[in-house]
């Protein structure tokens, strides 16, 4: 009789290298590993040999980054969600994609069950488990963490190293790290304690802390059409090559740093430093171009959107009918989303440095302060008591 044949979904990270050999001893199983590459900072070929080397019976490396950018990153950035004022949803728009790969893998290798390496007290288990129940609801979902008698990190490298096993860190940065080509975060060690300053010098690594940035501001132009970013500097991209090319112009210049005490989905807070320089631009610079091509009532139900599709995202529930209905809104409100916003970056921040677009609704002969044919001053009088009547009539009822 054939091995329970597990599908792992492999990092080569502390956590999911420990992840091969315990399965392997708790369960009479062949583990096959699956690293997903959402354009995180890996070298592949080392991290297939360190799972091979761990106990894995083999190691798909799959290129998704195309996918993620189009079918995740985008409908995220168009519709302006941001977490608790300051996430710009890193992990939560990958994980779902992960999920999907993972039961493909699945499929191709007759696995009974995927393994995944996130922590009992994550969001991630939620995303993972989510997503996995939406395209195989027949499949076992292992996560070790919610059963294991290994409680920290410092067990999980003693694990390994009382088994002869390479550990693939060093204790000194143990930081609790997520990467792909969107962002990086940062849990644990010092952050734990939200008292303490995180120490930026030692902790990113694509970013300079604001202040080591240059002196000097530099400019972007970005273009986008029907909502999604299609230039640098007047350069056509495609997603993978534009964002990687704002990871580094923001990253030199201090961009994109958020430290956040958040409310995970379990119910309790936790504490994260989050890297997302092109992120952070192109958040900008969207919502900039909607300035001037939205109209008011758009503008602001969208607002009232991106707050609910953050929290949709976030707790893991992509492939549900509301994700579907509300990006299906929000693509109807990109359709004169098209033109160009120059940015400044200095030292951390952000700035306007002019938009333009042929479907802008600012139109000057209204704006100036010079009187334009369309707008009679006089007009603005009847509109006031109008629009004012309510007040007028309460004062009314007061002073009798």
């Amino acid at each position: 009789m054939s091995k329970k044949k597990i599908v792992l979904a492999y990092s080569g990270g502390l956590d999911t290298t420990v992840i091969i050999p315990w399965l392997k001893e708790n369960y009479d199983c062949e583990v096959v590993a699956v690293c997903i590459d959402v354009g995180q900072e890996a070298d592949w070929e080392l991290v297939r040999r360190r799972a091979l080397d761990t106990g894995a019976a083999s190691c798909y490396i799959v290129d998704v980054k195309k996918e993620y950018v189009e079918d995740y990153i985008w409908p995220a950035l168009k519709a302006n969600a941001v977490y608790e004022d300051k996430y710009l949803l890193g992990t939560s728009t990958a994980r779902p994609l992960i999920a999907k790969t993972l039961v493909q893998y699945a499929r191709k290798e007759g696995a009974s069950a995927i393994a995944h390496g996130a922590t009992g007290k994550g969001n991630d288990q939620v995303r993972f488990d989510l997503g996995i129940m939406a395209f195989a609801p027949d499949m076992e979902i292992i996560a070790p963490w919610r059963v294991w008698d290994l409680k920290s990190r410092e067990e999980e490298i003693e694990y390994l190293e009382k088994r002869g096993l390479p550990v693939p860190m060093k204790r000194a940065d143990s930081y609790s790290r997520d990467d792909n080509l969107w962002h990086i975060s940062h849990e644990g060690l010092e952050l734990e304690d939200p008292s303490n300053e995180p120490r930026l010098d030692s902790m990113l690594k694509t970013t300079v802390p604001p202040e080591k940035a240059p002196d000097k501001p530099e400019y972007v132009e970005i273009g986008f059409e029907k909502g999604v970013p299609i230039s640098v500097n007047g350069e056509k991209m495609d997603g993978v090559s534009l964002i990687q090319a704002l990871n580094k112009i923001g990253g030199a210049n201090g961009v994109g740093l958020a430290d956040l005490v958040e409310n995970r989905v379990v119910g309790m807070k936790s504490r994260g430093v989050y890297e997302t320089p092109g992120g952070a631009i192109l958040y900008y610079a969207h919502q900039e171009l909607e300035h001037i091509c939205l109209d008011r009532q758009t503008y602001a139900f969208k607002q009232q959107i991106a707050l609910k599709m953050s929290e949709i995202i976030y707790g893991g529930l992509w492939f549900t009918p509301l994700r579907e209905a509300l990006s299906a809104f929000v693509d109807s409100t990109q359709k004169t989303v098209t033109g160009t916003v120059k940015v400044k970056l200095y030292k951390g921040s952000v700035s306007s440095a002019g938009a333009a677009s042929p479907y802008s609704l600012y139109n000057a002969s209204i704006a100036s302060f010079t009187t334009g044919e369309l707008y009679n001053h006089a007009d603005a009088k009847g509109f006031i008591r109008l629009y004012g009547l309510p007040i007028l009539v309460r004062a009314l009822m007061e002073q009798s």
